[in-house]
C-alpha cells in the first residue's frame, strides 16, 4: 500500500533546496513570500543561489548535503526543489532515506527531479508531489490555477482535473495507481534501482527541447524494456520546444507516440495540462487516481484511501 505523507497544516516549514541544477535566490523569492503567505515557515537551502560557478547549484557534496539535511529535519514538512535541470543522478544513490521512509514528507518538483519521484516511489512506495517548483510562481503565477494546485494537493485536498478531448486521444476508462514524469528521465533509469514498475498504472509523460528522433528512441527504449505494454493508461503531457533534423523525421510527437503503442489497447489522453509549461498541475505520484477519457473530455480525478 502506498504511504501518502500527512497534509500540511500552517505554521508548518517548507524547505526550498536546488538538488539540481542552480538557481539565483532573486529568482526564488516570489515563490518564497506566497509560501509565506500561505501561512508557512520557508527554509531556505544552501544551495538556492549558493556558491557555484557552473551549472550545478553547488557541487555534489553540497548538493547531497543540503539536500539529506531537509530530508532529514523533523520540522521540514516539505521538500520543495527550487529548480530541475540535470544532477540528481549524479547523488541519487547516496541519499540516505531511512528517516524519510520513519516519517515522509512531500517532496515537490519535476523535470530533473523526476529522478526523486521514481526512485521513491520504486524503493518506498512513498506518494510524492509532481508539481510546480520556485520559478513557476513568478510573473503572476502564484496566482494561476496550476500553482494554487500545488496548494491544494499540500493541504490534502482531493485534486480532480480535466482537459478539452484531442484528435489522437483513444477514449476509455482506467483506476490505477499514477506513475511518471519527464520522458528523458524515465527512459534514463531504466535498468536502475530507480526504474519505476508501470504495469497496470497509468503512465503519464512530458519533455521539452528534445529531438523527435530522440522522442522516438526514448520510447523505444520504455517499449523495449516492458514499460508500455501493460499499462493501464497514458497520458501524454506537453511536449515543448520539439526540434527536428536537417532531414525531417516525418512524424510529430503524437505520431511517434500512437505508433510505438498502436498493438496496445488502454485509453491515451493527448494534450493534458502537465509538463514545462506554464499549464502544469500538481499530482501526487503512486496515488490512485481515476482516469475518464470520451469523446468530448479527460478527467482525472483523485481517489482517496
Amino acid at each position: 500500500m502506498t504511504h501518502i505523507p500527512p497534509s500540511l497544516h500552517p505554521g508548518d516549514t517548507i524547505a526550498i533546496v536546488c538538488p539540481a541544477g542552480y538557481m539565483p535566490r532573486e529568482k526564488a523569492q516570489t515563490c518564497i513570500d506566497t509560501l509565506q503567505q500561505w501561512g508557512y515557515h520557508v527554509r531556505v537551502g544552501l544551495t538556492l543561489g549558493g556558491a557555484s560557478d557552473n551549472y550545478f547549484s553547488g557541487d555534489d557534496e553540497a548538493r547531497l548535503a543540503d539536500f539529506q539535511a531537509a530530508l532529514d529535519d523533523p520540522d521540514v514538512k516539505a521538500i520543495l526543489c527550487g529548480r530541475g535541470g540535470y544532477g540528481l543522478s549524479r547523488i541519487i544513490d547516496r541519499i540516505d532515506f531511512s528517516r524519510f521512509r520513519q516519517s515522509p514528507k512531500w517532496i515537490i518538483g519535476y523535470s530533473d527531479i523526476t529522478v526523486l519521484h521514481a526512485h521513491i516511489e520504486a524503493n518506498f512506495n512513498i506518494a510524492t508531489l509532481h508539481a510546480p517548483m520556485a520559478g513557476a510562481f513568478n510573473d503572476g503565477g502564484a496566482e494561476d490555477s496550476y500553482v494554487q494546485s500545488l496548494r491544494q494537493a499540500l493541504t490534502g485536498e482531493k485534486t480532480a482535473y480535466s482537459c478539452s478531448s484531442h484528435l489522437f486521444n483513444r477514449v476509455g476508462q482506467a483506476t490505477a495507481p499514477l506513475t511518471g514524469g519527464n520522458l528523458a528521465l524515465i527512459a534514463h533509469l531504466a535498468g536502475s534501482s530507480s526504474a519505476v514498475t508501470t504495469e497496470g498504472k497509468i503512465l503519464f509523460l512530458e519533455d521539452i527541447g528534445e529531438y523527435l528522433y530522440n522522442i522516438d528512441r526514448m520510447l523505444r527504449q520504455l517499449k523495449r524494456s516492458g514499460r508500455l505494454d501493460r499499462l493501464a493508461g497514458l497520458i501524454v503531457g506537453s511536449f515543448t520546444d520539439l526540434k527536428d533534423t536537417t532531414r525531417p523525421f516525418g512524424a510529430t510527437v503524437e505520431e511517434i507516440i500512437l505508433d510505438c503503442i498502436k498493438e496496445y489497447n488502454y485509453p491515451v489522453c493527448f494534450g493534458f495540462p502537465v509538463g514545462h509549461a506554464a499549464a502544469n498541475v500538481a499530482l501526487k505520484t503512486s496515488v490512485k487516481y481515476d482516469l475518464k477519457i470520451d469523446e468530448g473530455r479527460t478527467t482525472l480525478t483523485e481517489i482517496r484511501p
